[in-house]
């Protein structure tokens, strides 16, 4: 058997789920909290996007605020995905939506970094010796 390259792959793979949703609307889907803040993100769920529209579902009220902070918004979102991607939003009363609780993600604690001691001291060899720390805590310790 031959070993093909993951980018020959690719296309076959994602071909079928982007015939269903363009990778605008998912980039749009899964970054909505990072698009509209962990406040509307709590109170809002993206629900379709279609030629430009934006249908977002909102809980109680919000939709009011929405619609004030909609340009902005829309400027986010095609600041993200690409100039273009949304045109229009439209709210939609849903009161399934319940509020989120805002947990602040938690970031871990830097690890120790790795020595380098071939190199001479300064800013490059201490942004390498953090990097190598991240590095090893992501890959395990011993695995190369």
């Amino acid at each position: 058997m031959r070993a093909r390259s993951m980018a020959a792959l690719l296309p076959a793979i994602s071909r079928p789920v982007f015939r269903r949703q363009s990778p605008a609307a998912v980039q749009v889907m899964t970054d909505w909290a990072d698009i509209v803040g962990p406040h509307l993100a709590a109170m809002t769920v993206p629900r379709r996007l279609s030629a430009g529209t934006l249908t977002v579902a909102c809980s109680g009220p919000v939709a009011m605020e929405l619609q004030h902070l909609a340009p902005t918004v829309i400027a986010r979102i095609n600041t993200t995905c690409g100039q273009g991607v949304v045109s229009r939003l439209k709210m939609v009363q849903d009161m399934t939506v319940q509020p989120r609780p805002q947990v602040p993600p938690q970031r871990p604690a830097p690890p120790p970094p790795v020595r380098i001691d071939d190199m001479p001291d300064g800013p490059l060899k201490d942004a390498l010796e953090r990097l190598g720390g991240w590095v090893s805590t992501r890959r395990g310790p011993g695995r190369r």
